[in-house]
């Protein structure tokens, strides 16, 4: 699916220009556009004050730089260097400050610095992190408390078959739930591959996952078939940024171990890849010892939830003050007199609406805010 990407000024315009509808408070449209309110309130007085210039970047560089090398002595540094290019900056300092006591030399990594600047140093390919902790670095206290669902690249089996691997894994206790060989990304084969996972261990309080198909949309807040059914079942959806993979980085790690394990070579056919899948499932699960888990097996951690998957769906419930409408098979719903479309994904569900200013109305979904609806123009917005 195509990524949506948006330069720093026009996030910035187009937060001002929300906050000049007067649909949500602060607090609600700087978490939003995921700024602190001090941020939020920065750029509206740069605009009041400047206009839209005083909304870029402005120049970080300090005014004064007290601890600046003379040049007389960056010189003398990088003179060392190309008389001992073997030495680092550390041993070119105490071999010049032997022979000139007086100078008040830099420390060594303001030396190293200088010498990179100038080309002196050979720059070194940085080592691989052992992991990486995301951006958002989600919280967990217990198993079950979060999941992590992917498809790890699609490929071929021998017989010339795709194969789209979906995994689910616990995060807490890094349990891999499912390793399921699919023949395409389409909804109903994933919905039945998380039904046996809700079967089994029950339901998480939240599931993450990236922005592609099935788990999200292009539509209004990323609304899915798939997502949607987790709303009902009262699972939180978090998303991660688009292009940001570092964000789900221990299912990232995951699915290289069982590229190792079981994907490479491609087996000769989708049965026999399965195979693959449930021998490298039960290993990674009951026998390797795993590094976050100082050594021990996710299975010795992992602890089925408490909640249990429902044979059927919990009713929709909202508060008696909301407007209750059904969204048709179109993914419309009529209000006052109009048809407004809102998502194809919410097709004979009930959404509440709730007034919380003259003419402004919030969308519910559930418990989730999915948009405000004004109607001087009866445009929704996400």
């Amino acid at each position: 699916m195509p990524w949506l990407e948006t330069a720093p000024m026009n996030e910035r315009e187009r937060f001002i220009a929300d906050f000049r509808l007067d649909l949500y408070t602060m607090t609600e449209l700087c978490a939003r556009y995921n700024v602190a309110r001090k941020t939020g309130y920065k750029w509206l007085d740069r605009m009041a004050e400047g206009g839209r210039a005083a909304l870029r970047d402005r120049s970080r560089a300090p005014h004064h730089c007290p601890h600046r090398i003379a040049a007389e002595v960056a010189e003398r540094i990088c003179g060392a260097r190309q008389a001992h290019p073997s030495w680092g900056p550390r041993m070119l300092l105490q071999w010049l400050a032997r022979r000139a006591p007086d100078v008040d030399w830099p420390a060594p990594s303001t030396a190293g610095d200088l010498l990179a600047r100038r080309g002196l140093v050979k720059q070194r390919r940085r080592r691989r992190p052992h992991y990486h902790p995301g951006v958002v670095a989600p919280v967990t206290h217990a198993p079950n408390d979060l999941w992590t669902a992917d498809f790890k690249g699609h490929f071929r089996t021998r017989d010339g078959v795709y194969c789209y691997p979906l995994t689910i894994a616990d995060l807490h206790t890094r349990y891999l739930l499912t390793c399921q060989s699919l023949l395409s990304t389409k909804g109903l084969g994933v919905r039945a591959s998380f039904e046996r996972a809700f079967r089994d261990y029950g339901l998480p309080r939240a599931i993450r996952t990236d922005n592609g198909v099935p788990f999200a949309t292009t539509g209004i807040h990323g609304l899915s078939q798939l997502n949607v059914w987790w709303m009902r079942l009262g699972i939180q959806h978090q998303r991660i940024r688009p292009a940001s993979p570092q964000e789900n980085a221990a299912h990232e790690r995951m699915h290289k171990t069982l590229k190792a394990g079981a994907i490479r070579p491609p087996r000769g056919s989708i049965t026999a890849q399965q195979r693959a899948f449930n021998s490298f499932r039960r290993e990674y699960n009951d026998e390797r010892p795993h590094q976050y888990l100082r050594g021990r097996s996710p299975s010795d951690r992992y602890q089925v939830s408490p909640r249990p998957y429902p044979e059927h769906l919990p009713p929709l419930e909202y508060p008696g003050h909301f407007l209750v409408k059904r969204v048709t098979n179109a993914g419309t719903f009529r209000f006052k007199h109009r048809l407004l479309f809102i998502a194809n994904a919410l097709k004979q569900h009930h959404i509440g609406l709730e007034e919380i200013n003259d003419g402004i109305w919030s969308i519910y979904f559930n418990r989730v805010l999915l948009a405000r609806l004004d109607e001087r123009d009866y445009v929704i917005r996400d």
